[in-house]
């Protein structure tokens, strides 16, 4: 999970966005430096902190990985200002290197592929358009709740009625340098374990 910190841009403000909501029909709620946003049925969208660096101890700006002490110290500001909200985020990687254990043709499309991907502690079902995905390949797994540099969401779908749970990546979709123009996912060296989180 990440968190947002750009004090040129926005101000002294730590960003927490949990999910998105319509932005005409939110509330807000506040708790000392933290304001509280809810959706009009009361639920969570996330949490705003102001003057963020007079109660953290922020040393990075833009996009900032949520990690287990960072959040104990959000936690600790919470009930220092009586905001009893359970902070239960889960912290495991989001993009991981993957295994394509089978691949099969979608029966409902020509040019996408089923494929089963072990990711270490799982194996999710994922739809795949790229022309050479294949058997036997490790690869970049974008999981359900990761947020690519585009911005986009992975979120469970169906495409063509088939489920997904998850992205096989293209070294473009990660935003590498130099990624190739063809379309195609980035193929890994066996240099890599899978299950590990990658890092780019």
């Amino acid at each position: 999970m990440d968190v947002f910190y750009n004090p040129d841009g926005i101000g002294d403000v730590l960003l927490i966005p949990i999910k998105e909501g319509d932005r005409y029909e939110i509330e807000h709620q506040s708790f000392g430096p933290v304001t509280k946003i809810t959706s009009k049925e009361s639920e969570v969208l996330g949490y705003n902190i102001f003057e963020a660096s007079k109660h953290l101890d922020l040393t990075e700006t833009g996009k900032i990985k949520l990690t287990e002490s960072f959040l104990e110290e959000i936690k600790q500001l919470f009930v220092k200002n009586q905001l009893n909200d359970q902070l239960d985020f889960d912290l495991s990687p989001k993009f991981v290197v993957g295994y394509v254990t089978s691949k099969n043709s979608h029966e409902n499309a020509d040019k996408l592929s089923v494929c089963q991907v072990d990711v270490g502690n799982e194996t999710l079902q994922i739809v795949c358009g790229a022309p050479n995905v294949d058997t036997g390949q490790k690869v970049v797994v974008a999981k359900v709740g990761a947020t690519m540099p585009s911005g986009l969401k992975i979120k469970p779908s169906e495409l063509r009625g088939v489920p997904s749970h998850g992205m096989i990546c293209s070294q473009k979709e990660l935003g590498l340098p130099n990624a190739p123009a063809e379309k195609g996912i980035y193929v890994l060296d066996d240099s890599y374990t899978i299950g590990e989180e990658f890092k780019f």
